[in-house]
């Protein structure tokens, strides 16, 4: 399972990250590592916010968790 991170640089020299799966996922960084673990982080909060408010979370969380009765 992984979830896509796109990374853009922008023409100030900033990069931008984005998680597609996750609309509104987005952050900048002055490195591209940087940008990566801001995206990270935001991605890992919208996650526990929407889980914790019943709401939907992409295909790929789901399958994170295997449920045994």
């Amino acid at each position: 399972m992984a979830m896509l991170i796109e990374m853009e640089q922008e023409s100030d020299g900033r990069w931008i990250a984005e998680m597609p799966d996750l609309p509104g996922v987005i952050a900048y960084g002055e490195t591209s590592e940087q940008a990566i673990d801001a995206v990270r982080q935001l991605a890992l909060r919208v996650l526990a916010d929407r889980l914790e408010h019943g709401e939907a979370v992409p295909a790929a969380i789901e399958e994170l968790f295997e449920v045994r009765a």
